[in-house]
């Protein structure tokens, strides 16, 4: 017998159908020398800090400072617990079934049977870990592309052993231990610290902090006025516009005018018209990103809608495996591809096999290949309106990249110059047989020029015109996606396209050179991967730290107020540490690091926030934690306590407003120099004050007077 571990319910009826006649058993199917049965995605989860180090403040269920940090020598696993902190009887049930069956005699064989990717490994491989079956049976992977029958039929009689998915499987184990010591750490950290749940984790933060950084500098955005150079004026009955790359300050009105006078007198002619006729390539097929880019983009969905719905469709059979980050197929699906060119051609749309390095290219694959239909196409009625929509988008996109009919369209390039001061570009496409273009989405429109000849004159009305700065965007679902996918891009290409990307847009070629997106993807050169990021985006939504309006996303007080606290506390969770840890991540994939040594890194920046050395009074930064008493109240003697915003008198309630804020002029107040004021009614000479109004910094005493804290500036 050959026992399968299916990831999911789901995985599981769809391997069954694969294998043809199946009797359902009580947590399991069994038939045709197979048993298949399934977990429900995560069965096991890692133990809490307490199952290592257990603190006796921990037992009346608050977090302590006393266990942490923790860093364990050997992670444990447990099964699944809710919210309760109770187990799940329907998971005790499903894991007894997977361990009676890993124990039976007649089973040989045990096949994981995750999803196709790191967290898929893991979840069986501890499922039956923890079954631990008598060690003579074989162990094997299924590995599924899509849930189709044919697929899983072809893919049972090629399982590999499950040895050639080990450092797969390291790299899961090595993520998830890594994401635990961040995340169980320094949230506890932070919480303690600020009397408020601060969820601290290796993606999330930096994801917040995107966001964050590009709110600010909307809001600290202080737009100038300037002019620009333009004319519009009529030639041979059509209007030309032309826009100089000069600009001039306000200040400059003189210089703006008599930049338009000299450009009016000086005229402009037509110095070259160059026509081509060029046959457009359409767009790549879809990776997990930008196919959630455009449907955002276009149908303003949110990247959880539509990763719901492509996953639905994958567990269909209708897509291939969602999660992908490359947008090539691999060379040995060649034959799968004519299959389903095959089946297209079926339904009367133009299409014929090309054997072509910009749609197959093993070297920007890592796991799995591009986003397509499969053989399988939906009958009238079997899916949903918004189903039916993402769908036919993944269809429209592969039919066009296979399209027999090529798109035929007209270049036209207009130079024009103004004497030997500028010269100015006109671009028209106009297409003339649409070909592909006819089935994607991505149509593009004419921009046809006026019909002008080498040597005529351009009649020229330049003026200044008084044009104002405009703030950065928001973040869409889109330029986020793209800016996690590489955020070391600069940073205009977060918001607009590069200079790569106009010309490719401009030309159509497909991708331009994408090699330097593809070795950044390849290296872990970012945040997040397709398998997790639209989940950690939707944690960052329900935390409150983000929220999405449409298709932009903008930064709520809840996030403003995480960031700002972990600076506080000079946690500097940014986008190089986590692209760094990715970086390790790769490494062990690819079996140049162990998972020991990649933990090991995340370990020692852990133990770096809580092993800071002590400062000096004057330098001293450290604001103890929420809830600790500093000390007694100058005006009415009760203990003063260590607040959210301030250290504060516990005597409010009997009318005491004593109290001193956390920070003053962007300075943290310490416990020690709080402590020293309580007691001698003055604080060290903290360093460090920066000024409201000029920005400076500057150093200064605090001191009591008249029962609050005022700056001191005598020595």
């Amino acid at each position: 017998m050959t026992l399968i571990i299916a990831e999911k319910p789901s995985l599981a009826r769809n391997i069954a159908a694969g294998i043809g006649q199946m009797s359902k058993r009580d947590g399991y199917l069994e038939g045709c020398g197979y048993l298949v049965t399934w977990a429900f995605g995560h069965l096991f989860s890692l133990c809490d800090i307490e199952a290592y180090n257990p603190a006796p403040e921990s037992a009346n269920g608050y977090w302590t400072m006393e266990n942490l940090p923790c860093i364990p020598q050997k992670f444990q696993f447990e099964l699944r617990r809710g919210a309760d902190k109770q187990l799940d009887p329907g998971v005790e049930k499903q894991f007894a079934t997977i361990r009676t069956l890993c124990h039976r005699e007649d089973v040989e064989t045990i096949v994981n049977a995750g999803d196709a990717d790191r967290e898929g490994e893991i979840i069986v491989r501890l499922c039956i870990m923890h079954a631990d079956p008598p060690k003579d049976k074989q162990y094997k992977r299924l590995w599924l592309p899509d849930q189709t029958p044919e697929t899983v039929a072809a893919a049972l009689s090629d399982m590999k052993d499950a040895k050639e998915y080990r450092n797969l499987a390291n790299e899961g184990f090595a993520r998830t231990y890594i994401d635990w010591l961040y995340g169980v750490n320094l949230t506890r950290y932070a919480t303690l610290k600020f009397g408020s749940l601060l969820r601290v984790g290796r993606v999330i933060v930096p994801i917040v902090r995107a966001v964050y950084d590009r709110d600010m500098s909307i809001r600290h955005f202080e737009p100038s006025k300037y002019y620009a150079i333009i004319s519009n004026a009529e030639t041979n009955g059509e209007m030309v516009e032309l826009k100089s790359e000069r600009k001039y300050e306000l200040s400059d009105a003189v210089k703006a005018n008599n930049c338009c006078t000299v450009y009016n007198r000086t005229g402009a002619v037509v110095s070259a018209v160059k026509k081509k006729k060029d046959t457009l390539a359409p767009g790549k097929l879809f990776s997990l990103s930008k196919l959630q880019n455009l449907l955002g983009k276009k149908h303003k969905m949110s990247m959880t809608e539509s990763l719901e719905i492509i996953q639905g469709l994958y567990e269909k059979g209708y897509l291939t495996y969602p999660r992908t980050n490359s947008e090539y197929l691999a060379t040995a699906e060649k034959d799968k591809m004519k299959k389903i060119i095959g089946q297209c051609g079926k339904l009367g749309y133009p299409v014929t096999f090309k054997d072509s390095k910009k749609i197959f290219d093993d070297s920007k694959i890592e796991s799995h290949s591009a986003l397509t239909p499969t053989y399988k196409i939906p009958q009238k009625g079997e899916l949903t309106e918004k189903e039916n929509l993402v769908y036919a988008t993944v269809f429209r996109r592969f039919v066009a990249i296979f399209c027999a009919e090529a798109c035929l369209a007209e270049r036209t390039e207009i130079t024009i110059k103004v004497g030997d001061y500028e010269t100015f570009t006109l671009k028209g496409l106009v297409i003339l047989e649409k070909g592909w273009m006819k089935y994607d989405d991505a149509s593009q429109k004419d921009k046809v020029l006026p019909k002008l000849s080498k040597g005529d004159s351009v009649n020229v009305d330049f003026k200044p015109v008084e044009k104002e700065t405009t703030p950065p965007k928001h973040y869409t679902i889109e330029t986020l996606n793209n800016y996690l996918k590489n955020p070391f891009r600069e940073e205009k290409a977060a918001v607009e396209k590069t200079a790569a990307e106009e010309k490719a847009a401009e030309e159509d070629v497909v991708g331009a050179d994408d090699r330097e997106e593809y070795r950044a993807i390849l290296e872990g050169l970012e945040l997040g991967t397709e398998a997790t990021r639209t989940g950690i985006i939707d944690n960052a939504r329900k935390s409150q730290y983000i929220a999405l309006n449409k298709d932009s996303y903008s930064i709520l007080p809840g996030g403003e107020y995480l960031i700002e606290s972990l600076d506080r506390l000079q946690i500097r969770m940014d986008k190089q540490r986590t692209c760094e840890m990715g970086r390790a991540l790769k490494k062990v994939f690819h079996g140049e690091m162990s998972v020991e040594e990649s933990v090991a890194l995340a370990a020692n920046e852990i133990k770096a926030v809580f092993e800071r050395p002590a400062l000096p009074p004057e330098e001293d930064t450290d604001i103890g934690l929420y809830g600790d008493e500093v000390g007694a109240c100058p005006v009415c003697g009760k203990p003063v306590v260590r607040g959210k915003f301030s250290y504060g008198c516990k005597g409010y309630k009997e009318g005491c407003t004593f109290k001193v804020n956390l920070f003053i002029c962007g300075r943290a107040i310490s416990v020690s120099n709080i402590k020293s004021l309580l007691t001698t009614g003055r604080t060290a000479k903290i360093k460090g004050f920066i000024s409201k109004k000029s920005g400076r910094p500057y150093d200064a005493y605090l001191k009591l007077q008249d029962g609050k804290a005022v700056f001191d500036f005598s020595e």
